[in-house]
């Protein structure tokens, strides 16, 4: 397995892999955050915070600390540091795999609206009553609308504009799908607008548009480098623990 390894973390699975990192014996584990969220979950082994300078910078210091491995764990919507690290591992040298939960699938019941961005999502709102599950970047895209009434959730407060009829409401998941659906009903959503992140930490929201036949506007992942790349933590500790074997490569859109 490799010795000194740079974890670009900000989720579930970027947290899981640290302590298990952390725990193995011989490894040493440096976990990246953007730096972008306050009071971050505790994280297993070594971490630092902010940004590299670009992706030349981001070459040298995998040069200069001796990293035998990259695993980028950052968000399905980081799209900016993962093609930086793709293209600074490669000028380093550095074997790089992308730990990417699957995204979310419609099933039965489920009325989905797949959108490219923000700003397209923005555009026609099939309802009058939004919740607003995006995250606290890009919100300017929804300032203009002075019709509908939104109900924002994030972890932490957003910065930049809003839209005028607007409620903020910061919490963190796990969320529940009797919570969601009282959330739902206690506001009269009729239209959810989120990211197509993936996971169980948040997918609650998506069983209780279901059940009380509210569509869901969702925007899609953004592209990034093809990569090789993994869904599970297991996954990467069995890249890892084989010498970072170079797995066929695949692009995601």
């Amino acid at each position: 397995m490799s010795n000194r390894v740079l974890l670009l973390g900000g989720t579930g699975e970027a947290r899981q892999l640290a302590a298990r990192l952390a725990a193995t014996p011989g490894v040493e584990v440096i976990t990246s955050l953007a730096g972008r969220t306050r009071d971050p979950a505790r994280l297993e082994g070594a971490t630092r915070t902010g940004g590299f300078g670009g992706r030349g910078q981001l070459a040298a210091w995998l040069t200069a600390e001796r990293i035998d491995a990259v695993i980028d764990a950052t968000h399905p919507f980081a799209a900016a540091i993962s093609a930086a690290a793709v293209t600074a591992s490669g000028q380093a040298g550095v074997p790089l795999l992308q730990l990417r939960r699957p995204g979310w699938t419609a099933g039965p019941g489920d009325d989905w609206r797949r959108i490219p961005t923000l700003a397209a999502a923005a555009t026609g709102l099939p309802g009058e009553r939004v919740l607003l599950t995006v995250g606290r970047t890009g919100l300017e895209v929804f300032a203009a609308d002075q019709r509908r009434w939104f109900l924002i959730r994030s972890v932490q407060a957003p910065d930049g504009p809003l839209p005028a009829r607007a409620r903020l409401l910061t919490a963190r998941g796990p969320f529940t799908v009797p919570g969601e659906l009282a959330l739902l009903h206690e506001h009269e959503i009729d239209v959810l607008v989120t990211k197509d992140s993936g996971g169980e930490l948040t997918a609650a929201k998506l069983t209780a548009a279901r059940q009380l036949g509210v569509p869901v506007v969702m925007v899609d992942r953004p592209p990034v480098p093809a990569a090789p790349a993994v869904a599970t933590v297991a996954e990467a500790l069995a890249w890892l623990s084989h010498g970072c074997p170079a797995p066929a490569a695949r692009g995601r859109d």
